[in-house]
């Protein structure tokens, strides 16, 4: 299994309108949510003078 590059963080989605949502009311609203995994971007690296 590769090593992953960049870091992600988890984040819930209602499959109703696409709002981001609480990992408690994903939880209690299993049939209406989608659990994924984003990103996180790097910060940009410092230009030298």
């Amino acid at each position: 299994m590769a090593k992953p590059t960049s870091q992600t963080r988890t984040i819930f989605r209602s499959s109703v309108n696409g709002q981001i949502v609480t990992e408690q009311f994903a939880r209690t609203h299993p049939r209406e949510t989608e659990k994924e995994r984003v990103k996180i971007p790097s910060p940009p690296k410092p230009q030298g003078k």
